[in-house]
């Protein structure tokens, strides 16, 4: 099953929907808040590591974790 890609603005805005803070994802995940707001500001693609590992999380990147 592919999960429909998603961009780092629709991302954050599903987290608001959720009323899920970023924070507390990102604790719920394993994953450094820096690097979850690196990701969802573009400034950080998730090629590698925990960014990537936020990327697929979050649906902006198909991949495996």
């Amino acid at each position: 099953m592919t999960v429909p890609m998603r961009t780092p603005q629709e991302a954050r805005k599903e987290l608001l929907r959720k009323g899920v803070p970023i924070i507390k994802w990102a604790k719920e995940h394993g994953v450094p808040r820096s690097v979850v707001y690196g990701v969802l500001s573009g400034r950080l693609v998730g090629t590698f590591g925990h960014a990537h590992r936020a990327a697929v999380l979050l649906g902006l990147k198909d991949g495996e974790v």
